[in-house]
This record gives structure tokens, sequence and C-alpha cells, in this order.
């Protein structure tokens, strides 16, 4: 695997806030993700499955290292992340290989959208550089993944549309209406956005499942289930929609979760992922509202983003509360230089 060497012509030139901020949060990602690829090589059965998540792995430590040099070469401290504390390998099976499969190809995608972002952030080349390798491990990790999906039968397609005779125009107000009267059939965009959302939030009362089993504290237990509700909801509300129109829903994975109570990470580990899902969830449904045209639809997504929303700030009081935030790069406290001048 392809190691950055650092640019050392760039130790004059600073870290913007925008390449701190991506470098941060990969770290972060990086330690949480090798977490969990530790604790699915212990479990997984399936070779074919192993050889992805032994593969994860060794992503994730290559930048795991190649951060760390980041941050060393500009004097700024290493984040603590997550490290081998937050994960218990030794624990039972939690989760079956099917979903192990499923979670790869989701943080594949997430990987992919997270890189592409850190990429057009970055301006400095050694941290561009970095970025777009990261970029390029990660698109083909999600097609191995999305390959193995394929082979075994379990890879859940989108609704097909009929092929259009002719090229249309709209030329009615009514086709951005939606609570009153006929509603007009979904666009292509429109089903793509909905089909993935429930397939996220899906995955996500899977996890949140074996979450609620495992937490040792109360009151992330109860958290958890809250959060299992809500993706459940979530998940009947978008599918209402594609079945009015006749399409498909995609399958569920709740049975995809053991019996075990004994938890393979911390409850720091578990909430931080919930709540940084969370956000990333927002985003999908920003960019969901964004481009739909039906209102009815965006009013949904709205209402939806405000729910979650407030979950998360929940979530982050929790974290507060027990410790368990750590505090991400910050600009200077210009008033409390000032009066500690004094």
């Amino acid at each position: 695997m392809e190691v950055i060497i650092l640019d050392t012509q760039h130790n004059n030139i600073k870290l913007t806030a925008a390449e701190i901020s991506q470098i941060w949060g990969a770290y972060q990602n990086a330690t949480i993700s090798k977490c969990f690829f530790q604790y699915f090589s212990a479990i997984v059965e399936d070779q074919d499955i192993k050889a992805l998540v032994q593969h994860g792995l060794e992503l994730s430590e290559s930048h795991i290292e190649q951060l760390t040099a980041f941050f060393n070469n500009e004097s700024y401290p290493v984040p603590q992340g997550f490290t081998d504390n937050d994960v218990n390998v030794g624990a039972p099976r939690l989760y079956s290989d099917s979903y192990i499969l499923y979670y790869l190809y989701q943080l594949g995608k997430l990987g992919i959208n997270a890189f592409s972002v850190a990429v057009a952030l970055s301006a400095r080349s050694d941290i561009h550089t970095y970025f777009s390798q990261c970029l390029s491990e990660y698109t083909k990790f999600h097609k191995m993944v999305t390959d193995l999906l394929l082979n075994k039968g379990l890879y859940i397609r989108p609704p097909y549309l009929p092929t259009p005779d002719k090229v249309e125009f709209v030329n009615k107000q009514s086709f951005l209406t939606g609570w009153f009267g006929n509603r007009r059939p979904l666009v292509s965009l429109e089903v793509t956005n909905l089909y993935d959302n429930i397939q996220r939030n899906a995955l996500g009362v899977s996890t949140l499942i074996g979450f609620s089993q495992v937490a040792s504290s109360k009151k992330v237990r109860q958290y958890m289930v809250r959060g299992k509700e809500i993706a459940a909801k979530h998940v009947e509300i978008f599918g209402s929609i594609l079945r009015e129109d006749d399409l498909p829903v995609p399958m569920s994975w709740d049975m995809e979760v053991t019996d075990s109570t004994v938890s393979p990470f911390s409850d720091k580990l578990m909430m931080f992922l919930t709540t940084g899902l969370i956000a990333i969830g927002m985003g999908y449904y920003g960019t969901s509202m964004a481009t739909t045209l039906r209102r009815d639809i965006q009013t949904h997504y709205g209402r939806l983003t405000s729910e979650i929303g407030k979950y998360a700030e929940d979530g982050a009081n929790i974290m507060i509360d027990n410790g368990w935030m750590e505090h991400p790069p910050k600009s200077a406290d210009r008033d409390k230089l000032a009066r500690n001048k004094d």
C-alpha cells in the first residue's frame, strides 16, 4: 500500500481551517473504523467478506499512520480518537455476516463522499494528494464490496423506471404540488433519494438494536432505543411514498442482530458513531430536500431533519456529560486573550 511522503517544501505553509478540519475528522473516522474492522475480523465467518474486512483494516491503519505524520509535522497535538480500549474483539457475535457486508457497502459510500469533500477543500499539494489517494482507495473498496454483494445475490437494486418515448417538458404548476389533488409520479432523483435514505435508516435500525442490547449505561441504552424508533419511523414514511407509486421498498435488516448482550464497543464509541451518522443523515436529507420538487416530500424532509437534529443535540449532551466529546480544532478566543492581558 502506497504511503504518502510528506513534502518538506510545505513546512512554511500553515494548514488552513478547512484542511485541519478534514485531517482531524479523517483521524477520528479512521480510528473508529479500525475498531469496527478489528471486531468484524474476529467474528466474520465468510472468507470473502473477511478478506474485505482485512483490506479495510489495512486502509484504516495506513490512514492513521499518515494522518499522525501530518499532525507531527505541523507540531499539532495528535487527537485521541479511538483506541484498543474502545473495542473488545473477544465479544460474542452481535451482527451477522450479511450485516457486515451491508455495513461495508455504506461505509464505502460515506468514504467516497467524505474524501471527495476533503479533496475539494484542500489547497496544499501534499494534503490534496493524500485525500486524492484516499478517494481512489475508497472508490476501489466500494467497487469490491458492491461486486461481492452482486456475486452473493445480496445487492439491493433501486427500482427500474420505464423508458420514455420522447423528450418531455413540464408545462403545469401542479408538477410542484403534492398535498392536494392528484400527486404526480415520482421523478428519478426523488426515487433515488428516497431509496438511499431508506437503506441508510434500515441499516441504522439494525445497528442501534445491537447497540441498545450491549451499552453499559442505562441512558445510552435508552438513547439507542429512541434512535431505533426514529429510524424505523423514517423508513416507514419514505417507504409509504414509494409504495404509493407501486415501487418496491428495500428490505429491513433487524433480523441480522443476535441476542448477545456483551458489548464489543465502548459506550463512547457507540455514541460517537450514532451522533456522527445522524450528522451525515442530516446532510443527505438536506441534499434530498434541495433536489426534490414535490412540496409534500420537501416538507417531510424538513420535518424529519428537525427531529433528528434534536436527537443529535441530546446525544451531544450525553457525550459532554460523560467527557466523551473530543474538542475539534477551534479559532482563538480573542475576548479571553484580551481579558487575560490584565
